[in-house]
């Protein structure tokens, strides 16, 4: 193993849990910090596990990144204690133009080797009997699903008291990893921007019974009474152009709840995510149109989060850009500090990428070379001044990483590096020793 290292992690979404916890196994001294934990995107998200489902037309690198991540989800699941829901995914056409859709997806996964077969509309039916009268569709064996919340629960466990609400003060870490989602601190805010996305949660059963409440002649158990069908798998479909997936939950056991996850919307804007009733009636609509018996499902939540996107809709994953107190992006003079590592951008695939990510990261803080795709500084032209970055990459772990600072300290006093992050939850600071 590398040499031990002191690793401060910024931001306890699923990313940032995921690279903690990997740090923490490979024998790293972690801390990280949230006062909100799993609060932001990973609460809302809905857990899909679909690099086949996600693909797109010029975007390889996420599709193989995808699959190559979702390759390490059952092993990963079963080391946290979470259950895998693998039912497949099918993709849906409401109507003939919404079918061009998913045969366009069907051809682009071909053409990348993933398995798909396409569906008539009474084959998508048969599969499914939930649905309604549909165009047809594609059977997506590979694309599975987890409960995002069930995942941050358990690395929160595993994280233990090393879980904080602010980064502690006194001297530096050699490491730190900053995963705040969609709202990064200078001087790195730029390379992200936030996506809104609504989400809506619905139940399908209702009446659970008390502990131990018994009825019949046999004194059988009183079950869930169903009030409208749950699909068996994830659905993904088109409702005149909308887009629209149903995600069916199952517990801590595996044991279907009832419970269906609808989304979800997107949106670039600039103020703080909102739910709005133009968001929840097209969600609703479209589900229900391709689920009818939703109709007869309780609301239970409403949700909007944003989702950290970059240019590229490519994570960053590796060495932050240098950039100098100037805040220009260049050569980083001896008194500026080494750079941190980034965890963040991955939009709508934060869930998917978790267990890759976290190996990326913590394979880079022993000394590995980044993926060139991830590497944050391939935006490095991009940053406040426009000069293009030629950092120094710190292989040496035993070299003191500390946060990046935006104006030059006082050499008389201590440093207090701001991470501030406008209307982000992550309002601390992060102290540490001056300059020496």
């Amino acid at each position: 193993m590398a040499n031990r290292l002191r690793v401060h992690v910024l931001g306890a979404g699923i990313i940032g849990l995921a690279c903690a916890e990997e740090l923490l196994r490979r024998g790293h001294d972690v801390v990280v910090a949230d006062p909100d934990p799993g609060g932001g995107a990973s609460h809302a998200a809905a857990g899909m596990l679909s690099p086949s489902g996600e693909a797109w037309w010029g975007e390889p690198d996420l599709h193989r990144l995808g699959v190559a991540s979702a390759r390490l989800w059952a092993g990963y699941a079963e080391r946290l204690g979470v259950p895998l829901t693998p039912t497949g995914t099918m993709l849906l056409g409401h109507d003939a133009g919404d079918l061009a859709q998913v045969r366009r997806q069907a051809e682009l996964l071909a053409g990348l080797g993933a398995r798909v077969e396409e569906l008539t509309g009474a084959e998508a039916r048969r599969r499914e009997p939930s649905l309604a009268r549909v165009a047809g569709g594609a059977w997506l064996p590979d694309d599975h699903s987890v409960d995002p919340r069930l995942v941050v629960a358990a690395l929160r466990r595993r994280m233990g008291a090393r879980l904080v609400d602010e980064l502690p003060s006194g001297a530096p870490p050699d490491v730190l990893v900053i995963a705040t989602g969609a709202r990064l601190p200078e001087p790195w805010a730029h390379l992200v921007r936030p996506v809104r996305g609504e989400i809506l949660r619905l139940s399908c059963a209702r009446g659970s019974a008390p502990a131990g409440w018994s009825s019949g002649p046999r004194g059988t158990s009183a079950r869930l009474e169903a009030t409208s069908p749950a699909p068996g798998c994830v659905l993904r479909g088109w409702v005149g152009g909308e887009p629209v997936y149903v995600v069916p939950r199952c517990d801590a056991d595996g044991t279907p709840t009832g419970e269906v996850v609808v989304g979800a919307t997107s949106e670039e804007h600039d103020g703080p995510p909102r739910v709005t009733a133009g968001g929840v009636l097209r969600l609703l609509v479209a589900a229900r149109t391709l689920v009818p018996g939703l109709d007869r499902a309780e609301l239970v939540e409403a949700l909007a989060r944003d989702r950290p996107a970059t240019p590229d809709h490519l994570p960053l994953v590796g060495p932050a850009p240098r950039v100098s107190h100037a805040g220009t992006a260049g050569p980083v003079a001896e008194r500026d500090l080494p750079p941190a590592w980034l965890a963040a951008g991955h939009y709508r695939h934060g869930v998917l990428l978790a267990p890759l990510t976290a190996r990326l990261l913590a394979d880079q803080v022993e000394g590995a070379e980044p993926d060139p795709t991830l590497d944050p500084r391939r935006f490095a032209a991009s940053a406040p001044g426009g000069a293009a970055a030629t950092p120094e990459v710190v292989a040496d772990p035993s070299r003191v990483v500390r946060p990046e600072m935006v104006a030059k300290p006082s050499p008389e006093q201590p440093f207090r590096a701001g991470l501030s992050v406008g209307t982000n939850r992550f309002g601390a600071y992060y102290q540490a020793e001056g300059p020496r």
